[in-house]
């Protein structure tokens, strides 16, 4: 069976450093290839995989400013939707506008959402619902006006990420620097707590963070390093008495959230979008409704054994799981193909 990856270009695929879309898309196809698939990764020309890669950007715009996003994100979607009739089935990881030449070729199309940016691009996603697949990231962010095949959650490579069973003596931020992920208030918990906080990711408001998160950094009680690579990450996780995840939007999944968990660190965040479905309160971290509750309730985190949270991950979180569940949403598509071929290509999956 072949089947068409189709990874975003803001980022390599996997990402150096940040990229969740990017990361997803590579651990889905490094372990479809590990499990015999004849996989084809649409990506940038720097990407690496197992499988075979298929470009036409050579780099990822975000670390080339003289790329134009919208003429090589054209270039790259249609790319692959101009060679659809090689695979089987096109798996698309890059929002809304592959959906726009979906009814242009007849090999069928699943799309992860990986989360709307707004409203306002539902209108694409239900006008091709009818002649689509569509897979959410967790059952709460799932919109009323469209029909979902399936929901995957992410899995995580539990191999990239180090169980450590020792909490260190700081509280650790790991996202983008934007008002929705609650930066300022993660600081605000730490200097009310008298805790040290680490934070890492990239600047996505920089006004933002020049105005109400710079005033705070003092490279000793509050700490900025940048976005960080795989090896870093893992440290930092793993040595931070708990992770901040105080934020002001409905979060589709969380990455860094199961993340930190498979490191055995509970996360403290706030219970909107998925993360009622991702942690579990008291056992791997604490739901909380605003700073003063995560000030209140932050020496419970002493109280929640590591270990469990490791093994929440394990069981739900995996890479293994998630690559075993996108087979199955294969498997009904292909069940979908009435013809001949497509009883042939059910047959090649079972």
């Amino acid at each position: 069976m072949k089947i068409a990856l189709l990874s975003p270009i803001a980022w390599r695929t996997p990402p150096k450093h940040y990229g969740p879309w990017e990361r997803v898309v590579s651990l889905i196809t490094e372990g479809l290839v590990e499990k015999g698939f004849d996989v084809t990764l649409f990506a940038t020309g720097d990407s690496i995989t197992s499988g075979k890669l298929e470009y036409i950007c050579p780099t990822p715009y975000e670390e080339n400013k003289n790329i134009d996003p919208k003429v090589w994100e054209c270039l790259h979607i249609a790319h692959l939707f101009e060679q659809a009739d090689k695979f089987d089935i096109i798996h698309n990881n890059y929002d809304f506008l592959p959906l726009s030449y979906s009814r242009l070729v007849k090999t069928p199309v699943v799309t992860t959402i990986h989360g709307f940016s707004s409203k306002k691009i539902i209108p694409v996603y239900s006008k091709y619902n009818e002649n689509n697949y569509y897979v959410s990231i967790s059952d709460a962010d799932r919109s009323s006006e469209l029909k979902y095949t399936s929901t995957v959650y992410h899995g995580i490579d539990l191999e990239s990420f180090t169980f450590n069973n020792n909490p260190g003596d700081y509280l650790l931020y790991f996202g983008r620097i934007h008002p929705d992920k609650g930066t300022v208030e993660a600081i605000q918990i730490a200097q009310s707590t008298g805790m040290k906080l680490i934070i890492a990711g990239i600047i996505q408001d920089e006004s933002y963070y020049i105005n109400e998160v710079l005033p705070h950094i003092d490279n000793e009680n509050i700490i900025y390093i940048g976005s960080v690579g795989p090896e870093k990450r893992d440290e930092i996780l793993g040595n931070a008495y708990a992770l901040l995840h105080p934020i002001y939007f409905n979060e589709p999944f969380g990455l860094s959230v199961v993340e930190s968990m498979a490191c055995g660190t509970p996360v403290i965040a706030y219970p909107k979008g998925s993360m009622p479905e991702i942690i579990k309160d008291g056992i791997t971290g604490l739901l909380v409704d605003n700073v003063d509750e995560a000030v209140n309730r932050i020496n419970q985190i002493s109280e929640i054994d590591r270990k469990q949270c490791r093994l929440w991950v394990e069981e739900r979180f995996s890479q293994e799981r998630m690559v075993n569940d996108y087979i199955s949403v294969y498997k009904k598509i292909i069940k979908d193909n009435t013809s001949q071929r497509g009883r042939f290509l059910l047959t090649q999956l079972t």
